[in-house]
């Protein structure tokens, strides 16, 4: 007897194998170099999301099984409760439509749909119907799906390779009563995943264990090689069945398997599933029997299909398994013994204890591989488990349970009974149709910020416009790009030496920099430099404040490095709009960036610095230039390469200067050489030009800013703005449903908690989902996996949008300095700083790409500035020095 079994007996150990061995074959599987050739062939179902308990109303099911159509009508209420109601109805399918034509196999489902739905009497005419086709197929979406072959009792003639749904959807479409839409071809087993109940938390595996078996789960759609999607998971159904087909259980087959694989009609085919499935255990328990009754062989133990599974699972039951297996050896013709009736359940229950280790050695390899691949340290989910072998066998479920967790550890497993294959359908229905709609309403909500190559044209032209208009002198006013002057003609040159001091305003940070301006053998430009922060007190309060509060920064900075007493040049970054008179006087035009100190506004910046230094008495300051951080940009990029003739800034705000022709600057005089222009393009639009390309989410954050009206092209394209848009696009979203269940968080209530910073982090290449729901839940979201992708998609409209306008700005630039030079082509520099572009992962490649779209006659490299705009202020400060030098001498 112990000889007979040990055969049977996996270790723990060898249990580890078969699960090691699966996650190999599903990898071969879900790889598109090794797909065609796997064993476990890893079929996408096109099932992007499990029940979230929102879904409502009625969906049509048309279940075809061996014998029987099902038709069946699945009301969901869509409340707190999700209440679900059936009505159903089986028609007999005759040998005649199973064996005759295609064409009348779906004329005949088609007529019991009618029927059923007469017999309904409703007043609804339009539905959405869920098709359960158990043959095998080759899908290629959820509503399409190619026949391979028949198998069952199933042979009708010209339907092998083609479409099932388009052959349904013809032969409903025939008659004029309903409107009915296939939008769903399902495989059992997902059926089963999908029947569970929303409310008992994730369900995202499905198992059978049948008269034949079968898995399927939710991947992580990246790591689903053989579908073009990436974005968030896709239901998979793994065939597991064919596993060790390749020979990857051979070492764990016993004698009774090679035997069963003999005899059967698929030699050496679905290896697994005859070690499993309820098709093929009696005939494992006859093949044991037969052996251990040698000596007392009967004509009907001698019959091959004479021990049936239902009577297998009955022997495993301690309260009748003993009588049973009596009355079953008895049918075989023997006279059993107490001790054969002992046996007999022992071999009984050692092939289903097989069973179930195999079957939990392939689940375990699944929850590990869901763990790895979503990047947790540990997995909570639901298994819906169906199936004679099953339901029918109390020990199996337990075994399974318990070598689970014994062979995952890292994950948290509950084997749940499903409701049965219908529901599941039809739940795959009403999850389709819910995204279907929701995908609607994204689609209507984010193409208003969606703009064509024409759109940006469009707003290239108006800001060629607006400058134009910027730099005449009779209609400067009208612009809403200021085009200021700021009396840099020169840039470095290599031969500026000495020590400079800079500072660098411009937004949350404030920075004192020393720069050593050296020759460029000897390491060219040495900075140090500390940051100091601004509280909004201070940013927002009386003028006089903000500037003590800079001196005593200044001072601090000094006394750390010994300075005290000095008296270097000094170049102040001051980054908001300013109408320079001159290199170091500079009147503000207007706050920007969350600044509106008072009593500031139209007064000399620093004229401003200066008295702060008196009141404070500690140092004298020599003030030789005041400059914007894009012009700081421009010139500490321009000391690298003398081609940058443009700066860029898109970080909490975002403006550009470029050197213009003098001549073309109508409110200066002069004819010759070049002037750097400071565009203060963050007003670009502030006098209703581009308000066509204002969404009502613009709108909103505009009318709740601090400086309505203002900066509007600032308020499309940087930093201090982005999230701001995301944030309440977020919240239509919800409003729609589209979205966390309809349910809004307060924090996501709250203005300006959505950071831009959570843009880049969310769109970072090869961020896993559960990165994103992090970020998320951060917010007090309780996110699903469609709400991390959908929250991901928001953000990568609103960045994108803001890169093309961005892009759409420098290539109007650009062309203006092709246009005024006359040349059939411009190579020139953009120099760049702002921390949008810099840590945003695809702005910058999205700015680049538009402007080379629509400035196809400029070659423009963009340089990152490595050292801000303060650097750039010393080297203005130094070339001021030199060309004062240079006209003393």
């Amino acid at each position: 007897m112990q000889n007979s079994l040990r055969p049977l007996c996996l270790s723990l150990e060898t249990l580890h194998r078969v699960k090691s061995r699966m996650l190999e074959a599903m990898e071969r599987g879900l790889s598109r170099r090794t797909h065609s050739q796997a064993t476990v062939r890893m079929l996408p179902a096109f099932i992007r999301s499990t029940p979230d308990g929102t879904e409502r109303g009625e969906f049509l099911v048309l279940e075809l099984g061996d014998t029987h159509l099902r038709v069946l009508l699945m009301e969901l209420s869509g409340d707190t409760d999700q209440r679900v109601t059936m009505k159903e109805r089986c028609f007999p399918v005759p040998d005649a439509i199973a064996q005759g034509p295609g064409e009348k196999l779906f004329a005949f489902l088609a007529t019991c749909l009618w029927e059923f739905l007469d017999g309904l009497h409703m007043p609804k005419t339009d539905f959405e119907l869920g098709f359960s086709f158990p043959f095998t197929c080759r899908q290629t979406r959820l509503d399409q799906s190619y026949l391979i072959s028949w198998s069952k009792r199933f042979q009708c003639a010209g339907v092998e390779g083609r479409d099932v749904v388009v052959l349904l959807q013809d032969a409903i479409n025939k008659q004029d009563r309903y409107h009915i839409k296939v939008i769903a071809v399902v495989n059992d087993t997902t059926g089963t995943m999908m029947s569970c109940d929303a409310s008992a938390g994730p369900c995202e595996v499905g198992l059978v264990v049948d008269a034949g078996t079968n898995s399927c789960f939710m991947a992580e759609a990246r790591h689903v090689e053989v579908v073009e999607e990436s974005e968030g998971r896709m239901g998979v159904v793994t065939e597991w069945g064919s596993f060790g087909d390749d020979g990857a259980l051979n070492d764990m087959l016993s004698p009774y398997d090679l035997q069963l694989d003999q005899a059967s009609l698929n030699p050496g085919r679905q290896r697994f599933e005859k070690m499993i499935s309820g098709l093929y255990l009696g005939e494992i328990v006859w093949h044991i029997l037969t052996e251990l009754f040698s000596g007392r062989m009967t004509p009907a133990l001698l019959t091959k299909g004479s021990v049936q599974t239902q009577d297998i699972l009955e022997i495993t039951d301690e309260q009748v398994g003993l009588a049973t297996a009596r009355r079953v050896l008895r049918a075989l013709g023997l006279e059993a013994s107490d001790q054969d009736c002992f046996n007999m359940q022992q071999v009984c229950k050692a092939v289903c204890i097989r069973a179930a280790g195999l079957c939990a050695a392939g689940l375990a390899a699944i929850v590990s591989h869901m763990c790895r691949n979503r990047e947790l340290s540990r997995l909570k989910t639901s298994v819906a488990v169906d199936g004679a072998v099953f339901r029918a066998h109390a020990k199996f479920s337990q075994t399974l349970q318990q070598l689970v967790k014994q062979l995952a550890p890292e994950c948290d497993v509950t084997l749940v009974q499903a409701e049965g294959s219908s529901k599941g359908i039809g739940m795959v229905t009403a999850v389709a149709s819910r995204l279907a709609a929701q995908r609607l309403q994204v689609n209507q909500t984010l193409a208003l910020l969606q703009l064509s190559p024409a759109a940006l044209g469009t707003v290239q032209a108006l800001l060629r416009r607006e400058m134009e208009l910027g730099l005449k002198k009779e209609t400067n006013a009208m612009s809403s790009v200021r085009m200021l002057p700021t009396y840099i003609c020169a840039t470095p040159d290599g031969s500026e030496r000495g020590d400079f001091l800079a500072l660098d305003l411009g937004g949350t940070n404030f920075r004192v920099l020393l720069v050593k301006v050296g020759s460029r053998e000897r390491g060219g430009v040495q900075i140090i430099s500390e940051v100091y922060s601004i509280p909004p007190h201070v940013a927002q309060g009386p003028g006089s404040q903000l500037f003590d509060h800079i001196v005593e920064c200044i001072a601090d900075f000094q006394t750390k490095q010994g300075m005290m007493g000095q008296t270097l040049p000094l170049g102040f970054t001051f980054s908001f709009p300013c109408q320079q008179t001159s290199l170091d006087q500079g009147i503000l035009l207007s706050w920007t960036k969350g600044f509106n100190a008072s009593g500031c506004v139209g007064q000399d910046v620093v004229k401003l610095l200066r008295e702060a230094v008196k009141r404070k008495n500690h140092f004298a300051l020599d003030v030789v230039a005041i400059v914007n951080d894009t012009v700081g940009t421009m010139m500490s990029c321009g000391y690298h390469d003398p081609n940058c003739e443009v700066g860029l800034i898109v970080g909490t705000g975002t403006n550009a200067c470029y050197m213009e022709q003098l001549r073309n600057v109508g409110t200066l005089a002069g004819e010759e050489g070049r002037m750097c222009i400071n565009m203060e393009w963050g007003a670009f639009g502030d006098n209703g030009c581009l308000d066509a390309f204002f969404t009502p989410f613009d709108r909103q954050v505009d009318e709740a800013s601090l400086n309505p009206g203002r900066q509007r092209f600032e308020k499309l394209i940087s930093g201090m703005y982005l999230g701001e848009i995301v944030r309440r696009i977020l919240l239509e979203l919800t409003d729609k449903g589209c979205l966390f269940r309809g349910r809004l968080s307060p924090k996501l209530q709250t203005p300006d908690i959505f950071q831009t910073k959570f843009l880049s982090s969310i769109e970072s290449d090869g961020l896993a989902l559960r990165q994103v729901c992090a970020i998320l839940e951060e917010l007090g979201l309780h996110v699903s996996c469609e709400d991390s992708v959908l929250v991901r998609e928001v953000c990568q409209v609103v960045a994108r949008r803001a890169a093309q306008l961005c892009g759409a700005a420098v290539a109007a630039v650009v062309e203006k300095i092709r246009e005024n030079r006359s040349l059939e082509q411009l190579a020139v520099t953009v120099g760049v700083d702002g921390t949008l572009y810099k840590l945003h992962p695809h702005f910058a490649q999205q700015v680049q790409e538009t402007v080379r779209q629509l400035a196809p006659r400029c070659s423009v490299t963009f340089l990152q500035s490595e050292d801000g705009s303060g650097k750039g202020a010393a080297l203005i400060a130094a070339v001021a020095c030199r060309v004062a030098r240079h006209q003393r001498a």
